[in-house]
C-alpha cells in the first residue's frame, strides 16, 4: 500500500485522533514485528496487518479495529482519486508540517485534508472570528485587524463563511500573507458557492484550506461547530469581532478556553444585537480589545509600532496606513477604530485638547479617513476595499 492510500485509511478510521495515532506510532516503533520492517515503510502501516487483540492491545476502540480490519476499498479509491483530481494533499499526524499546536489536542483529526501549502500551518496564528451578518464595522474591524496583524507576521486563520470570516481572510491577503481557512465540509467543494474565488486566492497565496472531513463531505449544520476545535487549536488566540448570543463564534471561544488559548473580544454598541456575544464572553473573562496593540502585547509578540517601517510602500489607509501622519493624529485614528465616537469621548481617550480633536477630525475628514455621524459623532473609514467579501 503506498502512503497516500495508507494516510486515507487513517484519516477515515473511527475515533482515532492525532496523540492516538503518535502513541501508536511510538509504541509499534518499539514493537519486535517491526524490527526487520523496511525503512521506507512507516511503522503505523503495520495496522493494516496485525490481528485484533493486537490492535486492541495499542488501545484502538472496537469501531476502529473493525474498519482496520476491513477498509472499504471503494472509498478508500475514490478518496485517491480525490487527491489528484482536486490538487490535494493528505497531512499526518505524523508529519513534521502537521501543525504541533493541533497535534497535542485530544480529539484533533489523525490526518488533514488540504489544499494549498503547508508551509503556514506552524506559523503563529491568530483565529479571527464572528458573525455571518456583521454590520460595516465590524467588517471593516475584521479586515483591517487581519490586513495588521498579518504584516506583523501573524497568520490569520478562520472558516471561508460569510460576514466577519471572509472579512478576516481577505484583509490577510490584501496585506500579502499567507491565511488558513478550516472547511466545514470535504475540500472537493466549496461552502459557501460565492466564496469559490476566494479559496482559490487563499490556496493559491502560499495559504492553506483545510478539512478533518474527506472529499464527498457535503455541508451539514453540525459539521461547522465542530470544525470550530481545529481553528481554535491551530491559533494561539481567538478574537471575536462581531458575534450574537447564540453565535458559533462563542463555540470557537468556548473550545480556545477548554484548549488553554487565550480568548479576545471587541466591545461594540449596546443597541447592536452582533455586539452581545462580545459583551458576554467578556463578562465570562475574555481579554478586551481596543487596539490591535492588545492582541500582541497578551501574545507577547512585538507591538506593530517597532514593525510600521518594514510595511511595504504605498499601502493605502488603515492600521498601517498612517506613517504619513504626526503622532497626534495617528493617536485620533487609532481611538477612531470602532463604534462612532463623540468629540468629548475623543478628547478623554486621547487625552488631547479640544481644540486640538476638532482640527484634526477636520483634517482627517478632508484626507478621507474619517466621516461625521448624526448627533455629532465621527467615525473612522477604511481605505481598503472591505466590500469584496
Amino acid at each position: 500500500m503506498d502512503a497516500n492510500a495508507l494516510w486515507a485509511t487513517l484519516a477515515r478510521t473511527p475515533t482515532l485522533d492525532a496523540p492516538g495515532l503518535l502513541s501508536i506510532e511510538q509504541q509499534l516503533r518499539e514493537a519486535p514485528y517491526c524490527a526487520g520492517q523496511s525503512g521506507a515503510e512507516p511503522p503505523c502501516a503495520q495496522l493494516l496487518r496485525l490481528d485484533v487483540a493486537e490492535l486492541a492491545e495499542l488501545g484502538l476502540s472496537r469501531r476502529a479495529i473493525e474498519w482496520l480490519r476491513a477498509p472499504s476499498e471503494a472509498l478508500i479509491t475514490a478518496d485517491l482519486r480525490s487527491l489528484e483530481k482536486h490538487g490535494l494533499q493528505l497531512l499526518p499526524a505524523l508529519s513534521p508540517q502537521f501543525p504541533a499546536l493541533l497535534a497535542q489536542q485530544r480529539g484533533a483529526p489523525a490526518v488533514l485534508w488540504l489544499r494549498g501549502s503547508s508551509a503556514a500551518l506552524n506559523r503563529p496564528q491568530l483565529a479571527i472570528v464572528g458573525t455571518r451578518n456583521p454590520s460595516a464595522t465590524g467588517r471593516r474591524m475584521a479586515y483591517e485587524f487581519a490586513e495588521y496583524f498579518t504584516r506583523g507576521g501573524l497568520v490569520i486563520t478562520s472558516g471561508l463563511a460569510l460576514g466577519i470570516d471572509a472579512a478576516a481572510h481577505e484583509g490577510a491577503l490584501a496585506a500579502g500573507g499567507p491565511t488558513i481557512a478550516v472547511c466545514g465540509t470535504g475540500l472537493d467543494t466549496t461552502y459557501p458557492a460565492s466564496h469559490t474565488g476566494l479559496a482559490e486566492r487563499i490556496a493559491g497565496g502560499q495559504g492553506a484550506l483545510l478539512s478533518e472531513f474527506p472529499p464527498g463531505t457535503e455541508p451539514e449544520p453540525w459539521r461547522f461547530p465542530e470544525r470550530n476545535r481545529i481553528m481554535s487549536a491551530l491559533s494561539r488566540g481567538v478574537l471575536v469581532v462581531e458575534a450574537a448570543r447564540r453565535s458559533g463564534s462563542l463555540i470557537t471561544a468556548r473550545h480556545a478556553g477548554d484548549q488553554g488559548r487565550e480568548v479576545f473580544a471587541i466591545p461594540g454598541s449596546i443597541h447592536n444585537p452582533m455586539s452581545r456575544g462580545c459583551h458576554q464572553l467578556l463578562r465570562q473573562g475574555a481579554i478586551l480589545v481596543e487596539e490591535a496593540a492588545d492582541i500582541f502585547e497578551e501574545l507577547q509578540i512585538p507591538d506593530m509600532n517597532q514593525l510600521v517601517n518594514r510595511r511595504p510602500s504605498g499601502s493605502e489607509s488603515g492600521f498601517l496606513g498612517d506613517s504619513g501622519l504626526d503622532n497626534d493624529r495617528k493617536i485620533l485614528l487609532h481611538a477612531l477604530a470602532f463604534e462612532p465616537i463623540s468629540l468629548d469621548s475623543l478628547v478623554v481617550r486621547t487625552g488631547l485638547p479640544g481644540e486640538s480633536v476638532a482640527s484634526l477630525l477636520l483634517l482627517l475628514e478632508l484626507e478621507g479617513l474619517v466621516a461625521p455621524q448624526p448627533g455629532g459623532r465621527f467615525v473612522r473609514l477604511g481605505g481598503s476595499d472591505n466590500g469584496r467579501s
